[in-house]
């Protein structure tokens, strides 16, 4: 019996996820399967009841729309993504129960994992968006004693956020205007000191504008990591590399997250041989 996964959402056609999966599966040369499934809002109970009840399903990976909508279909949450709340990723257990996962702090912080083992005596992250992917990119951070100056076009969203993802902890909002103009602040010594930037907001996708950010706020020595992927090679990543700074792009979170995914429906963790660099040439063909 073929053991499969899939990912849902509506549309879905634009996903990456089944050439992820499908290549760590002939890698592996397992007898398993990944594929890609529409799912309409108006669906969603009577699809996570059917597969529920198929043995050979593993569970799904789940995109816009249904990161919210699927927690009432679902018999537990995992802690973490009860505390983002949203799901990424849903497992069919043996009882033919589901749980909800987010994979999506996880593949977020795989990049920064030498970074974050280190000693630091100070960490901070400028994190530019206050949508979903920011609220798992803000868990994760903040799992690591990580101070966070979150920006968003409404500074009242991004405090309400804050407020409640860490709770009792001092950090920082501001409008995300407040980057796009020159600072002449100047650093102290980040000698020792962790610096990120973050673009979590959908600025420079395809269609959208670019995220306009001055890197007079930019301290010395920081990553910047843009999570888009489309394009791949955004107009701030082109930007901070001009500049001499470390970068990492929206794929090394893509395909993080869905590594974690991947363990968890095939119990088994996928090959990631030099740096992805197989899979990342598939994905940018």
């Amino acid at each position: 019996m073929t053991r499969f996964a899939e990912v849902i959402g509506d549309p879905i056609a634009q996903s990456k996820s089944p050439a992820i999966h499908t290549h760590w599966i002939e890698c592996l040369g397992i007898d398993a399967a990944y594929e890609s499934h529409l799912v309409k809002p108006n669906e969603l109970g009577d699809y996570l009841l059917r597969r529920a009840a198929d043995t050979s399903w593993a569970g799904c990976n789940v995109t816009m729309p249904h990161k919210l909508s699927v927690i009432p279909h679902l018999a537990r949450l995992d802690p973490l993504a009860k505390r983002i709340g949203a799901v990424n990723t849903i497992v069919r257990e043996e009882d033919g129960s589901l749980t909800g996962y987010n994979t999506d702090a996880a593949g977020f912080l795989e990049p920064l994992r030498a970074e974050l083992g280190r000693q630091h005596y100070f960490r901070m992250a400028r994190v530019l968006g206050t949508g979903g992917a920011a609220r798992a990119i803000l868990a994760g951070l903040l799992q690591h004693d990580v101070t966070i100056v979150l920006a968003g076009r409404d500074p009242q969203k991004a405090r309400a956020m804050l407020d409640e993802l860490a709770q009792g902890a001092e950090h920082y909002v501001t409008d995300l205007a407040h980057f796009a103009e020159p600072t002449d602040f100047a650093f102290d010594d980040r000698e020792g000191c962790f610096d990120l930037v973050v673009n979590a907001s959908p600025l420079g996708m395809e269609g959208n504008p670019p995220l306009r950010l001055d890197f007079s706020h930019v301290p010395p020595g920081s990553v910047i990591y843009d999570i888009v992927t489309a394009p791949l090679e955004t107009p701030l990543l082109k930007e901070a590399r001009a500049k001499g700074f470390r970068t990492v792009d929206g794929l090394s979170m893509l395909i993080g997250q869905a590594a974690a995914a991947f363990e968890k429906f095939f119990d088994v963790a996928p090959p990631r041989a030099r740096d992805d660099a197989d899979l990342r040439k598939l994905l940018t063909r």
